[in-house]
C-alpha cells in the first residue's frame, strides 16, 4: 500500500495493525455514556469558576489572568433530579487571534462542542456584549446544538441591568453568579428541559489512573498525544504551556485507563507566581490521585535535580513509577554507551524507586510507545498486589533466619507478618525488639521484591514490638 505524506488515516491504520501484530492492543477513546455539557466563552469570563461550581470540585484553575485554562478539563456534575452529566471546561475563545496557542484553543473548544449534548455560552455581564461574544455565538449556531447563553457576574449591578442586550443573540438567557452560586436553579431548570432523562445507573468500571509527570518542557503533552494518536492537549515549545491536569479516559484491551497530563513541576523557589504555582499544585494532586506515575525525562539533558525532586514526590505519595526517557532520538544510534550511561545514572539517582522500569522513547518520532502502557499496567498490578499471609511469613522468616537484624547475642525475633493493604502495599511486622534500622528494612524490602512482582512500587513497613502485640 502506497502511503502519501498527508494520508494520516492510512498511517494511523498501519500503526494500529503493527501494534496488533506485536500483541499491543489499540487505544480506543471511551465515549461518555452520560450527557455532556461543554462550557465555551471568551477569556476571563469565569468559565473555570462556573465549572468548579457546577461540578462541586476544584478541578479547573481559576485566576484573574486571562487565558489560564488552555486544555479541556473534564468533570461530572450531579443532576438535581438524580443522575449525572459530564461537564467540559474549555480555554478562552479568541476568534481574531492568529497566535499558535489561541488557535489550538479554538480547535479544542470547537471539537468539544461537536461531541456535546448541550453547549453553555458564558459571557461577562459586567463587560457587556462584545464582538467576540457575537462571533462565538455564530459559531455555536452553526453546530445545531442546544445553547444556553449564561450571563455571569450577576452579583454586580451593571450585569443585572444590562443582560437584555445579550437576548439579541437568539439564545435563551440565564443570569447567574458563578462565584457566589446564585441563579443555578434557573440554569438547571433550562438544562433539564433539553437533556435526555437520567439513565439507569450503570456499574462502575474500575480505572487505572496513570499520571504523566515531570519538569517543564520534557514532552509530557506530546507523549499523551502520541499515545492517543490525536491532538488531545496543546503542545508548544514554550515551557509551562500545560496548566491544568487534563484527564483522558481510554480503553486499552480489557482495561480502562485514565491518562492524566500535568503541568511541569518545579521547586517553589523556581516557580513564578500566579497560574504556574496553581498548575504545580494541581500536578501534585494528580500524583496523589494516580495509581501509576510515568516520570518523563529529557534524554538530551540527562537526570537533573528537578527530575530527582519529582521522583521524590512520587515516592512520598507511595505511587508506582515508570521512568520514561523521552527524546531518545537525540541519542545517536552509533553510541550505545550514552544510553547505558544514562540508564545507570537513573538507577543511581532514583534508588528509592527500587526496580522501576526504565523505557526509552520518542514522542515526536512515535517509537518506543508500545512498551509504555504494558509497563504502566504492570505497575498498577503491583500497586494493588495482595500477598497471601502464609507465603509472606515463609518468605520473611527465611530471610530473617538467613540474616537476623543486628542486636548482639540476642537479636530480635520475628513473630508474625501480615499485609494491611494494597495501593501501595503495607506490611505489619510483629517482633521482639525496639526499632529496626532502615538498612535492615531495605533488606526485607529487597527480599519481597525478589519473591513477588513488586517492581517500581514503594513498600511500607509498620513495626509492632512484643509488648504492643501482647497488649
Amino acid at each position: 500500500m502506497l502511503l502519501l505524506p498527508n494520508d494520516e488515516a492510512a498511517v494511523s491504520e498501519l500503526r494500529s495493525k503493527r501494534r496488533a501484530a506485536r500483541g499491543h492492543p489499540p487505544i480506543e477513546a471511551v465515549v461518555p455514556t452520560l450527557p455532556t455539557i461543554v462550557i465555551v466563552g471568551r477569556p476571563n469570563v469565569g468559565k473555570s469558576t462556573f465549572f468548579n461550581r457546577l461540578t462541586g470540585v476544584r478541578r479547573a484553575i481559576t485566576h484573574n489572568l486571562p487565558g489560564v485554562t488552555r486544555d479541556r478539563v473534564i468533570g461530572e456534575a450531579a443532576r438535581p433530579g438524580g443522575g449525572a452529566v459530564v461537564v467540559v471546561d474549555t480555554g478562552g475563545f479568541e476568534a481574531d487571534s492568529e497566535a499558535v496557542i489561541p488557535a489550538q484553543i479554538r480547535r479544542q473548544a470547537l471539537a468539544a462542542v461537536e461531541s456535546a449534548t448541550v453547549a453553555v455560552l458564558l459571557v461577562d455581564g459586567a463587560a457587556g456584549l462584545t464582538p467576540g461574544d457575537e462571533e462565538l455565538a455564530a459559531a455555536l449556531r452553526r453546530t445545531g446544538k442546544p445553547v444556553a447563553l449564561v450571563v455571569n457576574k450577576a452579583d454586580r449591578r451593571d450585569a443585572r441591568l444590562g443582560f437584555g442586550e445579550f437576548s439579541g443573540l437568539g439564545f435563551d438567557v440565564v443570569v447567574l453568579s458563578a462565584e457566589h452560586g446564585h441563579g443555578f436553579d434557573e440554569l438547571w431548570e433550562w438544562l433539564e428541559a433539553v437533556l435526555p432523562p437520567p439513565a439507569e445507573t450503570s456499574p462502575v468500571v474500575p480505572e487505572l489512573a496513570v499520571a504523566i509527570v515531570g519538569r517543564p518542557n520534557v514532552g509530557k503533552s506530546s507523549l499523551l498525544n502520541a499515545l492517543l494518536g490525536e491532538e488531545r492537549v496543546i503542545v508548544s515549545a514554550v515551557p509551562g504551556t500545560t496548566r491544568d491536569s487534563v484527564d483522558t479516559v481510554v480503553r486499552w484491551g480489557d482495561r480502562t485507563l485514565r491518562l492524566v497530563d500535568t503541568a511541569g513541576i518545579r521547586r517553589k523557589g523556581r516557580t513564578d507566581r500566579g497560574p504556574e504555582v496553581l498548575g504545580v499544585v494541581m500536578a501534585r494532586r494528580a500524583i496523589e490521585r494516580a495509581h501509576v506515575c510515568l516520570l518523563l525525562l529529557d534524554a538530551g539533558e540527562g537526570v537533573t535535580a528537578q527530575d530527582a525532586h519529582v521522583a521524590g514526590l512520587i515516592n512520598e505519595a507511595g505511587r508506582a513509577g515508570v521512568v520514561v526517557v523521552n527524546k531518545a532520538d537525540l541519542l545517536e544510534a552509533g553510541e550505545p554507551d550514552r544510553r547505558r550511561m544514562l540508564e545507570r545514572q537513573i538507577l543511581e539517582r532514583f534508588k528509592f524507586l527500587k526496580g522501576t522500569p526504565v523505557l526509552f522513547t520518542s514522542a515526536r518520532e512515535r517509537w518506543g510507545l508500545e512498551r509504555i502502557l504494558p509497563a504502566a499496567a504492570a505497575g498498577g498490578d503491583a500497586f494493588f498486589l495482595r500477598v497471601g499471609t502464609g507465603e509472606l511469613n515463609r518468605t520473611l522468616h527465611a530471610a530473617w533466619d538467613r540474616q537476623p537484624p543486628p542486636g548482639g547475642r540476642r537479636p530480635g525475633r520475628l513473630y508474625y507478618a501480615t499485609q494491611l493493604s494494597g495501593g501501595p502495599p503495607r506490611f505489619m511486622l510483629f517482633w521482639s525488639g525496639g526499632e529496626l534500622h532502615f538498612s535492615y528494612l531495605r533488606y526485607l524490602e529487597n527480599v519481597l521484591r525478589d519473591a513477588f512482582p513488586l517492581a517500581g512500587v514503594p513498600i511500607r513497613f509498620i513495626m509492632r514490638g512484643k509488648r504492643e502485640r501482647s497488649a
